[in-house]
């Protein structure tokens, strides 16, 4: 039917069909030369010599890569990687604006390392020797453990609700260079804050650590946890230890207010009450000072605990935001790590020299947050799993996936998103197993839990009033399974968390 409709037309108004004919070509000829032209322009834009040389650009899926130093350090600066390259250097694109009267120019800048540049082969700086690292740029070249450490345990202050990406503003005394972005401000027109109160007033973030003796008949969990900030501008800073020892669990805390802009400014390093946090190097010197809590007569537990942090074993901060500025974040400075020090109770010394110890981080809104969350290493290998649940007005906790990740002394070997965490037995599980599938992983962790330690939470209270109980867990792991070509078949001594609504 087209070809009699198309001969017609050409027999009966041929000139004009002949025309049209040739503009249809004309035109495909045209865009043809185009898409070419296009993907040839697409290709150069890409060239890592027109961002700066070297021979790989790397880039993050949303944007600036986020925890830049780590990244380079620990991830590219692993055994593994670090002798397939020469060199690296990091760079951020930003608008720069050239502004006198009457005129504004914006032009599109680029800052780098001068030495890395230089190393990477970028032909703008080649030969310019005043092109040369400033003091400031060794964090970059050469980043110490303790700038990485402090980058990912600082404090965060509480973020604005119209915030509609849910950036988290750069503290006082953090380095923004870390994220090679800034925060982005509040936009023209909107509320500087409009978090809603229940969220604000739950707003908690704390360090967290556990150890255990090598025989497993001493365990500890310690928190430093900082609530929401006071109307004179200062946060309560609390610090709990559970102790158990020979199946026997006693608590003891102490407490106090600190000033919400040196809280900011200093942490990890904090004091409250006598009781203190330091980072010195690649090391977490921790100084207690407690009462004991609940029936018995009264004592005081004191310490001294030193925590190693041993480069390749952490796991930089990740957050989960939800509707109206809610975030969930975490990281984990030291997955595994030496503890030495002791623990002293009325008369009783409890030596921790050659027990293991573990660190992490957690800050955002908890009211009605719960989570499963796990932790087992041995030997060269460490491997952390967990699951946040939100509330359901601010995400749909289905579809919040779990995670599993495996490290060794390199660095991460293994990462899955597709990761199950049943409990068996709903009043206090006996049992939790974890499976794990992912990309070249697949592992199955069984623990099978023997002692349990229950804390009435109010701070994840649930929208129905219920409060929640938060369970910490003991017990020995059965770990099998493969990541990437290595087998991995261990048992070992771990920690485990999860929670229980009152009844």
């Amino acid at each position: 039917m087209i070809v009699r409709v198309a001969l017609r037309s050409l027999a009966i108004r041929p000139w004009r069909t002949a025309v049209l004919a040739a503009g249809f070509g004309l035109g495909i000829g045209v865009m043809v030369a185009l898409l070419g032209v296009g993907e040839v322009i697409l290709e150069q834009a890409h060239a890592p010599a027109l961002r700066g040389g070297g021979d790989l650009v790397v880039t993050s899926a949303f944007g600036p890569v986020e925890n830049a130093r780590y990244v380079l350090a620990q991830v590219l600066g692993a055994p593994s990687l670090r002798q397939q390259h020469r060199a690296v250097s990091p760079a951020r694109r930003a608008p720069l604006y050239l502004v006198k009267p009457g005129v504004s120019v914006q032009i599109a800048a680029r800052g780098g390392i001068p030495s890395l540049e230089k190393a990477v082969g970028d032909p703008e700086v080649a030969g310019l020797e005043v092109w040369a690292d400033m003091p400031a740029d060794a964090s970059w070249s050469s980043p110490r453990t303790e700038e990485i450490l402090r980058a990912m345990d600082r404090f965060h202050p509480i973020p604005a609700g119209s915030d509609p990406v849910g950036t988290i503003p750069v503290p006082l005394g953090s380095d923004p260079r870390d994220r090679l972005s800034r925060a982005t401000p509040t936009p023209r027109g909107q509320t500087p804050d409009t978090t809603p109160d229940s969220f604000r007033s739950s707003w908690a973030e704390w360090l967290y650590f556990n150890g255990r003796t090598s025989d497993g008949r001493v365990r500890f969990y310690l928190t430093f946890i900082a609530g929401p900030p006071t109307t004179d501008g200062r946060r309560p800073l609390g610090v709990r230890l559970q102790l158990n020892r020979d199946g026997r669990s006693t608590d003891y805390a102490a407490g106090g207010l600190v000033d919400h802009a040196e809280l900011l400014a200093r942490a990890p390093d904090l004091d409250v009450a006598g009781n203190r946090v330091r980072l010195d190097g690649s090391r977490y010197r921790i100084t207690l000072a407690l009462a004991k809590e609940g029936p018995g007569p009264p004592a005081r537990l004191d310490g001294d605990i030193v925590l190693d942090a041993p480069a390749g074993r952490s796991l930089p901060p990740g957050a989960i935001h939800g509707a109206r500025g809610w975030v969930s974040g975490y990281v984990v400075p030291v997955l595994s790590g030496d503890l030495h020090g002791s623990l002293r109770v009325g008369g009783d010394t409890i030596s921790l020299d050659g027990a293991t110890g573990y660190h992490d981080h957690n800050w955002g809104f908890w009211e009605g947050v719960r989570w499963q969350w796990g932790q087992v290493a041995s030997g060269d290998l460490s491997i952390v799993y967990g699951r946040v649940f939100p509330p359901p007005t601010v995400a749909d906790p289905t579809r919040i996936p779990g995670v599993l990740v495996v490290l060794d002394p390199s660095g991460p070997i293994g990462f899955a998103s597709d990761v199950a965490i049943a409990e068996q037995d709903s009043a206090g599980p006996r049992r939790v197993t974890i499976t794990a599938k992912g990309r070249r992983i697949a592992l199955t962790l069984a623990l099978s839990v023997e002692e349990t330690v229950g804390t009435r939470m109010g701070l994840t209270r649930l929208a129905t009033g219920q409060t929640m109980t938060f369970l910490q867990l003991g017990g020995m792991y059965r770990v099998k399974g493969n990541v990437g070509d290595r087998t991995v078949d261990f048992s070992a001594r771990g920690s485990a968390e999860t929670f229980r609504a009152e009844q």
